[in-house]
């Protein structure tokens, strides 16, 4: 049956692709990326404390994600929300939230179990979202160019056919074969991505899927990589490949996509981890040059670059002083230009300005 975007695509070709997608390119494309990969992986084994990094990613990752769906908001805000209180945040910066809830909801699920089931999909989806609708089972979902708002796409349209799929998808994701994991990556984000089997969140759960995938296959230790940052800068190349699958069958190029999305992050992330972590050898010697000695403390100054905003409770949570100690001690930091300092209802927060202009680059 030839494809039609107007007709619910019921008969969607179940995994794995029935043609041959591992060409010499693909591989040699999957080379460079598994070896970003190992090198980003090697890096972060470095760290002495991988919050620090992991942190700053996830909630870039959320941010761009989020973006790509359009919901908008800043760093600043999201940063707000987590030091004060999230519940007074603008409704974007809440959803952009739920997903980073959502990704270490995952990463636990993960962490449990070793892989990701149907249900594990349905909890992720519904921890984004906020609420329990669950796998569509009412016709009518469409997907349509933004500008034109001619039909696209119209994904599987009955519920048995949408659960069938993905018991499928998760037997290909779960199951160990000769199919490079990357290659399994990509197919597996094209297969979810088709499905579109929840009434919302579909993109932000697939994006998701991607990385704890990744961690899966033991490419990565944790969730460091911000791939949706590539496609918001591609977006419209990431969306025509996606259609040139279903209407040509084109892996090929989808998959040469996902791999250089894979490599370029990756490149992208050994970067930033390299310029934070001469920012803080730079902090740690102006804070050593500067501060009492006692009151410096190695451990305070990482504990700032956990992320960019913290406050009094952060330094009495993490046991390195009781509460006026710890003022004294963030004080001391803004007076020696380390921190700035601004009020937010009853509380002072702290910016690691520094800090914060890297993650915003």
């Amino acid at each position: 049956m030839s494809f039609n975007p107007e007709t619910p695509y019921n008969d969607l070709p179940v995994l794995p692709p029935n043609t041959e997608i591992e060409n010499r390119q693909v591989l040699k494309r999957a080379i460079a990326a598994h070896q970003t990969l190992a090198e980003l992986k090697g890096f972060c084994a470095t760290l002495a404390d991988e919050s620090m990094l992991l942190n700053s990613v996830v909630l870039k990752e959320a941010q761009a994600s989020s973006e790509i769906e359009n919901i908008i908001t800043t760093q600043d805000a999201l940063y707000r929300a987590l030091a004060v209180k999230a519940e007074n945040a603008a409704p974007e910066t809440k959803e952009v939230l739920s997903y980073r809830k959502a990704m270490w909801s995952g990463m636990k699920l993960l962490e449990t179990k070793g892989l990701l089931t149907i249900n594990d999909i349905i909890a992720i989806q519904q921890e984004i979202v906020g609420n329990t609708a669950g796998i569509r089972t009412m016709p009518g979902t469409v997907l349509r160019n933004d500008a034109t708002q001619r039909t696209i796409y119209t994904p599987p349209d009955e519920e048995s056919t949408i659960r069938q799929l993905l018991g499928n998808l998760q037997t290909y994701w779960n199951t160990s074969d000769s199919t490079d994991p990357l290659v399994k990556m990509a197919v597996s984000h094209y297969q979810f991505e088709s499905i579109h089997p929840f009434y919302d969140g579909n993109g932000r759960t697939g994006r998701i899927l991607n990385v704890l995938y990744l961690v899966k296959e033991r490419l990565l230790p944790s969730p460091v990589l911000y791939l949706s940052e590539y496609i918001i800068d591609r977006k419209g190349r990431y969306y025509s490949l996606l259609q040139q699958v279903r209407t040509d069958a084109n892996w090929r190029d989808w998959v040469l996509f996902m791999l250089d999305a894979v490599e370029a992050t990756a490149r992208r992330t050994l970067s930033l981890i390299d310029a934070i972590l001469r920012l803080l050898e730079e902090t740690l010697e102006q804070a050593k040059a500067s501060l009492p000695k006692t009151s410096y403390s190695k451990e305070l100054i990482e504990m700032i670059f956990n992320q960019p905003y913290t406050k009094i409770e952060h330094v009495v949570d993490r046991g390195l002083a009781e509460r006026r100690t710890a003022s004294k001690y963030l004080q001391q930091l803004e007076d020696a230009g380390i921190l700035e300092s601004f009020k937010a209802w009853k509380e002072t927060i702290y910016v690691n300005r520094r800090l914060f202009d890297l993650l915003k680059e």
